[in-house]
């Protein structure tokens, strides 16, 4: 039987160690940390295909969302909901090009007036004069997520260091770790921001762009945003709990910043723009989630045939939408299947 070794397990390397064992194959998930990742952990979980960089990228992002609903269906349980969300990012013109733009590619969105948006969510403070409405798009904790797929998948998980993929006469045998060698026919990489050194090696060059994430947590609230609200100034969702998750930086997915600045500042300034939002609410600070985004050069997820036979490749921001669309056709090209024209624009070897 062949041996596939994924190397990380985030949600990207969950998923593919599900779609893979359920084809039958022997898969060992190696991770310097815990299931559930790093990056997956400092995620805010919000499904959507509304944001994109071009055409193949939403066409990509749009299956990923009933990929998503595929795994619900087959796995019953998952921690993933449909709320929607409720996005004024941008106003008048601007909104109104978003809407027709998605509209004639065949995405779900609703115009709302200010009474409809007060009537969705009273305890908004400032009320905007219209929003759009996202009734396809939704949240998962990619990390907990991660951890249920990882579990179903049976998968054998080790925790180690991964030095370097080995080979011989242009083949993957394995990885050298910290814990010595492991063999393997194949090597999938879900490794993130690490990708660029594991691969280096075989002189393939991987940009990628400089982008920390932090994920602030609040107390538990009552219910107060039942949908995905995405403003101007700030992003943010409610968990089961009541507590509101909320992205340290406006435009969470489109943000440029290669730094996030004093903690304590950035901390104190996302609680000021989440009560400015839920005036009536007491907001404090509880918990907080930091990672690097792993952002490649253009933005676009990596996928696919590596540089030497056996090495597969699976990069992407954002994991929390594309891991479980990635994953089927990915898992399927691995195991002889035919290539996706899905991923046709996604390929590693764009940056050769």
């Amino acid at each position: 039987m062949t041996q596939t070794l994924i190397i990380g397990a985030g949600i990207t390397g969950a998923t593919l160690a599900w779609q893979l064992s359920r084809r039958g194959e022997a898969v060992t998930i190696v991770s310097t940390h815990a299931e559930g990742g790093l990056a997956s952990t400092a995620s805010f979980g919000w499904l959507n295909a509304s944001y994109f960089l071009s055409h193949p990228h939403y066409r990509l992002r749009h299956e990923s969302l009933a990929a998503h609903r595929r795994l619900t269906k087959a796995l019953p349980g998952l921690p993933t909901s449909w709320q929607g969300c409720l996005w004024y990012e941008a106003t008048g013109e601007a909104q109104a090009e978003t809407a027709s733009d998605l509209l004639a590619l065949g995405y779900k969105v609703d115009r709302l007036t200010r009474t409809q948006i007060a009537d969705r969510l009273p305890a908004l403070g400032p009320v905007p004069e219209t929003a759009l409405f996202f009734p396809e798009e939704g949240v998962a904790d990619p990390a907990i997520l991660a951890r249920a797929l990882i579990a179903v998948s049976a998968a054998k998980v080790i925790r180690a260091t991964v030095q370097s993929v080995t080979e011989a006469k242009g083949k993957v045998t394995g990885v050298a770790t910290d814990l010595g060698p492991l063999k393997a026919d194949r090597v999938i990489l879900a490794t993130g921001t690490g990708t660029p050194a594991l691969v280096e090696r075989f002189g393939t060059t991987l940009p990628m762009l400089k982008r920390p994430g932090l994920m602030v947590k609040t107390n538990p609230l009552p219910p107060i945003c039942p949908v995905v609200l995405a403003t101007p100034d700030q992003e943010v969702r409610q968990d089961a709990e009541g507590h509101l998750i909320a992205p340290a930086s406006a435009g969470h997915q489109s943000d440029h910043a290669e730094t996030l600045g004093s903690f304590p500042v950035v901390v104190n300034a996302t609680l000021t723009r989440l009560r400015a939002l839920f005036p009536a609410q007491e907001i404090h600070f509880t918990h907080q989630a930091m990672a690097m985004r792993p952002v490649p050069g253009d933005g676009l997820p990596v996928v696919g045939q590596g540089p030497i036979q056996g090495l597969w490749i699976a990069v992407m921001h954002s994991g929390a939408t594309l891991a479980p669309v990635v994953a089927e056709l990915l898992a399927e090209e691995i195991t002889g299947g035919p290539k996706s024209p899905l991923l046709a624009h996604f390929r590693p070897a764009r940056f050769q």
